[in-house]
């Protein structure tokens, strides 16, 4: 069996599906004839882990755990708050004179990202273990995108073959430009995110929109493997409970708050009292206070079932259990590239699903083909009410199926095999491209 060594921050992950990826491939590359070696901190600051997942790794897998320095820690130490209190703190909301410190601070002094200290020791501990526990080849997964900066230094010094995995973009990710960034700092991450497209010797992205904005900046082969869903997860029975329900999972940030459907929701409650009745807003996992606040002022309040963060199998059973599943994405251009992890727990659910966000972007795209649902705009309030009252007729008549057209293409065991066959196709190069051997 071939050793692959993943080098990863999020071990074991969050319940979000994007951060699952890895340990859902090492689930199903055994099967293919590769063994996953995971290198990843042994102290990550993590908001929230799902124990549950490290379920899925399989006996064969070997887990290297070493110390990381963590500034985010550090910081709430010194200022009694951070990073942990919202989903995502880099965004366009208005932000204290603390959280433009704390921004200003990171994205000038800690680059790539905050993980940067973490570099210089995993690339002395990796180079001293690959002599002693040699490999086939090596990926990388980001962000944070320090896990590729250590990846590129170890593959210069052992020549190793290297797969650079985005799970999401570098400089043109939606929160980059709130970063503060001087001159100088921003040339820096151009540069490393230039050697890092440069150096490897594959670069996989998760969404086809960014494959095409890596392969414009590169000349190195860009391959898509996008996130999944895992058959398994969803072996479980759901029984309908007798309620509208719209479900929401995962991560609910302020800059996807989606306040024209709050507002519909309301309509329609007002001039249907059994619609009132029968309607159940479901959130499951972290939310900005934003948007629970935007539901209230909405005069939801009574509809609003916050089950807060949960382990991944509640979730996938609160998305079974969904009448119809809701995916708003964030209110910035660049998110039109992007996939939500989520979206194919989405498909395999087989409940309806309403997107909020750029009805031209890569999330519509895969809804209009696969026959799932359907994208608005954000201020869309006719098509959104129209698919709210197609889906309660539905209700009514016995609850909305759907007949999803190619997904299997999706699941985690089919793009493993992908992923294996990529991995294969790595080590046949006879020669870095820096000429090392």
């Amino acid at each position: 069996m071939k050793r692959v060594l993943i080098i990863t921050y999020y071990w074991p992950p969050s319940g979000g599906s994007g951060v699952q990826r890895w340990v859902k491939f090492s689930k199903y590359l055994p099967e293919n004839g590769w063994q996953p070696v995971i290198y990843t901190p042994e102290n990550p600051d993590l908001g929230t882990k799902d124990r549950t997942l490290e379920d899925d790794v399989p006996e064969c897998a070997e887990i290297i755990r070493r110390p990381i320095i963590e500034p985010y820690g550090i910081w709430r130490k010194i200022s009694g708050g951070g990073a942990k209190d919202e989903v995502n703190p880099i965004n366009a909301q208005e932000k204290t004179l603390k959280q433009k410190i704390m921004m200003a601070v990171r994205g000038n002094l800690f680059i790539p990202d905050a993980r940067c200290l973490w570099i210089r020791p995993s690339v002395r501990f990796l180079k001293k273990y690959l002599r002693e526990h040699p490999v086939d080849v090596m990926v990388s997964t980001g962000p944070p995108h320090s896990m590729h900066l250590i990846a590129r230094e170890v593959a210069l010094a052992t020549g190793i073959p290297w797969v650079a995995d985005f799970r999401d973009p570098w400089t043109k990710m939606f929160y980059f430009k709130h970063l503060q960034l001087s001159s100088w700092a921003l040339k820096r991450h151009r540069k490393l995110e230039r050697q890092v497209l440069d150096g490897a010797d594959l670069v996989v992205s998760v969404s086809p929109l960014v494959q095409d904005e890596f392969k414009e900046m590169t000349s190195t082969r860009v391959e898509l493997v996008t996130n999944g869903y895992d058959e398994s997860d969803f072996d479980q029975v759901v029984e309908p409970d007798g309620f509208f329900n719209l479900v929401h999972t995962g991560l609910f940030a302020s800059d996807g708050n989606p306040e024209t459907l709050w507002n519909v929701l309301a309509e329609m409650c007002h001039t249907n009292p059994e619609f009132k009745k029968m309607l159940r807003i479901r959130i499951v996992g972290k939310t900005d206070a934003e948007v629970i606040a935007s539901i209230r002022a909405a005069g939801l309040d009574s509809h609003l079932f916050d089950l807060g963060y949960q382990p991944h199998q509640t979730a996938v059973r609160e998305q079974k259990g969904a009448t119809i599943l809701m995916l708003p994405l964030r209110k910035e251009p660049e998110y039109r590239a992007v996939l939500p992890g989520k979206l194919f727990e989405y498909l395999a659910s087989g409940r309806p699903i309403l997107g909020i966000g750029q009805s031209d972007g890569a999330m519509a795209r895969i809804l209009c083909q696969t026959k799932t649902g359907k994208t608005f705009e954000w201020d869309d309030s006719v098509g959104i009410r129209g698919f709210l009252e197609d889906g309660w007729k539905a209700f009514l008549d016995g609850g909305p199926e759907n007949e999803a057209a190619d997904i299997e293409k999706y699941s985690r065991r089919s793009l493993a095999a992908r992923m294996a066959s990529l991995l294969e196709s790595v080590i046949k190069i006879s020669g870095r491209k820096d000429g090392h051997l």
